[in-house]
């Protein structure tokens, strides 16, 4: 028999929707308080949220003869008509709040505007509302939910432990914080104060509280513009090597709506490609601000996501803005560690006798008049490995492999673009694979050959190399190691750029090959020209700089 539910039942079935745990309740109250121009908030539960919700403000509140209608479910002030739903610039919208939030707790409402003498207060629980009353309070509104879910004891099993739900709530609430400086949050836990975020005219100064100190001094601005994007973008995004490992704190506000969104989590991997290891995850916060019309957060009933109208423009804007910042980062700190006067060779031995130490500070400080920031010099190299340098004012250590690794990629990235020869090999190199090996070659075979890699058949599962990319032709090309990369990352960035990562590992300089004084000057000289000097393709540093402050702590000066 079909018959129509009863408003109980419906209540509980919307709060099903937009209530999923304390901190939903939060998370509606604290936007509704933004809304209304509160520049103070106050957040106050007892046990995790169970027991008692308080969010505070000092907004514009509601009329006396308003309260009613606010606690019913479908009622806004935020929607006039269905053409708004087009073009929401608010954080609440639905209507649905504070009536899905009665349906599972007992709320009271107490709210005075500015322009009234005495503010006015009603209670209600399910469907049943009290008669609203006046009721002294200071000028905003105060929201109290008791008792969450009591009537719904289902709900409370599948809760977590009551400071689990705390630290949810205050985790969320600081990070809501970060795209509101000029408004003061709180929070109180079980009638103690927990921590306070007075009000600022710049974010940079809660990124600490987000994230803690060590985390927030690694994050650097992004600077650069987002050109094709209608709209603005800023925020904080880690220096490489400073990262984590999952994408938690990967923040991101679209139009002051703290969100979640699978598509620009995917443009952090876009522009961290070769500067992030495999399997971590840098991480910051993004504001990005786009016309209202351009969003549809109406999407998700807890609006924890939004649609983009034009996603694939905004996602190609914030790509290319990471990605440039850390450019011309790793710019700026590799003319820091180099300097911009080129690179000669010094020679010096470098092994443990005092002998031979005393060769190299001699090389190293042969001038006692030199003036700090003179040219750099190759002083030799170590394990066959490292390539040791110095300016005079510091030491520099560059990993072979991995400086040579981003010279490769950085110029097959340019071949392919110019579709420039590969470089054919004298004598061709034929090579037997097994199947999984060979479908892992089909599958790459196109973007080798744009890289300037030349591979045909030679029999049933055979394979003959015939070229290679140009400048690399008298270097042994390792295709099972290059496949067994490949398998190993496959979801930090693009298949071409994946591909040609791991090309550029196995056609280089490996670690314990011995390099002439002149191919290793060559080599941190090519560097200085590569857009990122700083990281091999797969994100591992090409080199460490040294300052004296660095050797002093060493040897226990500092």
């Amino acid at each position: 028999m079909i018959h129509q539910l009863d408003p109980v039942t419906i209540g509980q079935i919307a709060a099903g929707e937009v209530v999923e745990r304390p901190l939903s309740v939060v998370k509606e109250l604290v936007e509704n308080a933004i809304d209304a121009g509160a520049t103070r908030v106050q957040v106050s539960i007892e046990r995790g949220g169970l027991d008692l919700i308080e969010v505070t403000d000092d907004g514009a509140g509601i009329a006396p003869d308003e309260l009613a209608i606010a606690v019913r479910r479908h009622a806004t002030s935020k929607l006039a008509a269905a053409e708004d739903l087009e073009s929401i610039a608010t954080l609440g919208f639905r209507g649905e709040g504070l009536a899905s939030i009665a349906a599972v707790a007992r709320v009271e409402v107490v709210s005075r505007r500015p322009d009234a003498e005495i503010g006015a207060r009603i209670r209600t629980h399910a469907e049943e509302a009290e008669e609203r009353e006046p009721f002294a309070a200071p000028v905003g509104t105060r929201v109290r939910a008791e008792g969450l879910f009591e009537n719904v004891p289902v709900r409370r099993e599948y809760l977590r432990a009551a400071s689990a739900e705390f630290n949810r709530i205050s985790s969320w609430l600081s990070m809501f914080a970060l795209a509101y400086p000029n408004v003061t949050f709180g929070l109180r836990h079980d009638g103690k104060d927990v921590w306070t975020m007075p009000a600022s005219p710049d974010v940079a100064q809660r990124l600490a509280m987000v994230f803690g100190k060590a985390a927030a001094d690694a994050l650097i601005p992004l600077g650069a513009d987002a050109p094709g994007l209608n709209g603005t973008l800023s925020g904080f995004i880690s220096a490489p090597g400073n990262d984590r490992g999952d994408r938690r704190m990967q923040i991101l506000f679209v139009n002051g709506r703290l969100l979640r969104s699978t598509l620009l989590a995917g443009a952090w991997t876009a522009g961290y490609a070769t500067f992030a290891m495999t399997g971590r995850h840098p991480y910051g916060v993004l504001f990005l601000d786009v016309p209202p019309d351009h969003v549809d957060p109406n999407v998700h009933p807890t609006k924890s996501d939004v649609r983009l109208r034009f996603g694939t423009q905004i996602f190609d804007a914030v790509k290319r803005a990471i990605a440039t910042t850390l450019r011309d980062r790793a710019a700026a700190r590799f003319e820091t560690s180099v300097g911009g006067t080129g690179v000669s060779y010094a020679p010096a031995s470098i092994d443990a006798s005092l002998e031979h130490v005393q060769s190299l500070f001699e090389h190293v400080h042969g001038d006692p008049d030199a003036v700090p920031g003179h040219r750099m010099r190759v002083l030799g190299q170590i394990h066959r490995t490292y390539i040791l340098a110095t300016d005079g004012d510091a030491i520099l250590l560059v990993d072979q492999h991995a400086a040579h690794e981003r010279i490769a990629y950085e110029s097959i990235l340019e071949r392919a673009q110019e579709a420039a020869p590969s470089e054919p090999l004298l004598v061709p190199v034929a090579v037997e694979l097994d199947a999984a090996e060979s479908d892992a070659l089909e599958r790459a075979i196109e973007p080798l050959r744009d890289g300037g890699l030349e591979i045909e058949a030679f029999g049933d599962r055979a394979y003959r190399i015939t070229a290679t990319p140009a400048g690399y032709g008298s270097r042994p090309f390792d295709l099972r190691g290059f496949l067994d990369d490949l398998t190993e990352d496959r979801k930090q960035r693009d298949v071409r750029e994946r591909i040609w990562a791991s090309l550029a590992c196995h056609s280089v300089t490996v670690a314990g090959e011995r390099l002439e004084p002149d191919e290793m000057t060559t080599l941190v000289d090519r560097l200085q020209r590569c857009l990122n000097p700083m990281h091999c393709p797969h994100g591992r540093p090409t080199m460490v700089r040294l300052n004296p402050d660095d050797i002093g702590r060493m040897f226990k000066r500092l």
